[in-house]
């Protein structure tokens, strides 16, 4: 059981949450703070004081003034008028984190919404009900509006859910769960759709799968190393303490871990004096990676706990403050930096790929074919590695150099945060299979060296990874392979995810 309280969320139960279905509450101590909030949005609507979003249209209407008999149409207005995001929808698993994120923002007590509000969301998480969100459609300031928006629908039985493994009507499911749709009532509206719950959701799911792949490529460059016998001083970890990046270090340990055992690395000048910077690099190049990751995964755990509508309540409703904690500048430099660096884990791994299949690179048989001439191979394997590696290119150009007017330029600003994460689990995806190609190229040279020569943990790797991808010894339709071990890979197999954790599959 997870409980929220708006302030200490945290990665491990997210993940909980997400992956294993895990049941949410809230505290007590939140949902009280919750109640004083919303006491102050009903004295602002009974005393008619003019409060953006509470008695005020919104954006460019902020202006307009709106009565008391008029707030549960103006929250509802909102919402069907913003649900506009198009596009396939976002993962299920981000629509599962948008609610999450959503509700534990609420229960900080600033967005003066009433309890049930926060009950109901909790109701979608337990029940595995999740909306059906449109990916496209946001600015990334004001909040993500129009995905959020498709979220509000579903409370109040509109709009479209992921239901039982099928696409089914909001209401039918709810029907089915015994929940009652609500009507939303002053502010509740704007305080479900006037955050960064979507981009931060994409995100925090982004950054789950690029911590696991960035470990799962420390290990298949391993296999890479041996397949090419290369050079183990590289990683001496006096190397490493000289230059002195933390993270540096640490992958130079995996990777020493790794092929500590191992017969078929070899010493400075025993066959050449020094590797490719793709093979001698790997830590320094992984090792920045990891920083990346590490200042990601702290934007992340912020802006999990964050409260970002507008206006903010404070002091039992004695300030009321508009600002402008919606805006996503910090979740799109993150979502564009986690673009960059994952893609090079990507790119360095093309770079040993080609050294693995390339005749005047290795002594190997040429592109690991079985019978060079007559069967081509893992040839246009790398070509599919150097056109993934080449999208990711263009989708690493950083969403957040953009920005574009929008309300009449009243949000003359915008961040496209969520562009930007879209983007980076983009490029995690397509990193993801260059790898798997590293890894089917990796286990055939290493196997061809000898895999009893190989280390234990890679040894491993190997003989879970044949299950998975057989020893190549005829051409065959090598895309089912690429698929098949990107699969497992995304299914976490043997990740360490600890320092000195045992690999598991």
């Amino acid at each position: 059981m997870v409980t929220l309280n708006g302030q200490t969320l945290t990665f491990a139960e997210v993940q909980k949450v997400l992956f294993d279905k895990e049941k949410v509450v809230y505290s007590e101590e939140s949902m009280r703070k919750v109640q004083e909030s919303r006491k102050a949005v009903e004295k602002i609507v009974a005393e008619e004081r003019i409060v953006y979003g509470i008695t005020t249209g919104f954006g460019k209407f902020s202006d307009v003034f709106i009565g008391k008999d008029d707030v549960e149409a103006l929250q509802l207005n909102l919402i069907r008028s913003h649900a506009c995001g198009i596009g396939e929808p976002f993962p299920e698993v981000v629509s599962r984190a948008m609610i999450l994120l959503r509700a534990n923002a609420l229960l900080k007590g600033f967005s003066g919404v009433r309890p049930v509000v926060i009950e109901r969301l909790l109701d979608l998480l337990n029940s595995e009900i999740h909306p059906v969100i449109p990916q496209q459609g946001s600015l990334g300031a004001s909040g993500d509006l129009a995905p959020l928006s498709h979220l509000a629908l579903v409370l109040i039985g509109e709009g479209e859910v992921f239901y039982k493994g099928e696409k089914t009507s909001a209401i039918h499911a709810l029907t089915k769960e015994a929940i009652f749709p609500i009507t939303l009532t002053a502010k509740e509206g704007l305080a479900l759709i006037n955050g960064t719950q979507a981009m931060t959701a994409m995100g925090v799911v982004a950054y789950l799968e690029a911590e696991k792949l960035a470990y799962q490529s420390e290990l298949i460059s391993s296999v890479s190393i041996e397949g090419l016998r290369g050079i183990i001083d590289a990683f001496d970890e006096d190397i490493h303490l000289a230059r002195g990046y933390r993270e540096q270090v640490e992958v130079a340990k995996r990777i020493r871990s790794h092929l500590s055992d191992s017969q078929l690395t070899t010493k400075q000048g025993e066959i050449r004096v020094q590797d490719a910077y793709s093979i001698r690099c790997i830590p320094q190049v992984h090792g920045a990676t990891w920083q990346t990751l590490n200042y990601v995964k702290e934007k992340l755990e912020i802006e999990m706990n964050a409260a970002t509508d507008n206006p903010l309540i404070f002091d039992n409703g004695e300030k009321v403050l508009s600002g402008g904690n919606f805006h996503g500048q910090p979740i799109a430099f993150a979502m564009d930096f986690l673009a960059i660096a994952v893609a090079e884990l990507a790119n360095i791994s093309e770079r040993r790929i080609e050294r693995l299949v390339n005749p005047q690179l290795n002594d190997l048989p040429p592109f690991l074919s079985p019978e060079p001439g007559l069967q081509s191979g893992a040839m246009i394997m790398q070509y599919v590695a150097a056109s993934l590696v080449s999208e990711n290119k263009t989708l690493a150009h950083p969403a957040s150099v953009d920005s574009i007017p929008s309300s009449a330029n009243q949000e003359d600003h915008v961040s496209m945060g969520t562009i930007g994460s879209r983007h980076a689990y983009q490029v995690i995806t397509n990193t993801r299979r260059v790898l798997a190609i590293e890894a089917i190229c990796s286990m055939q040279a290493a196997e061809i060296r000898g895999k009893e020569k190989m280390a234990a943990a890679t040894s491993e790797f190997l003989e879970n990874g044949r299950k998975i991808v057989p020893f190549i010894n005829a051409d065959r339709v090598f895309s089912k392979d690429i698929e098949a071990m990107n699969n497992w890979l995304k299914e976490g197999a043997f990740l360490f995810e600890k320092e000195g954790q045992k690999n598991h599959s």
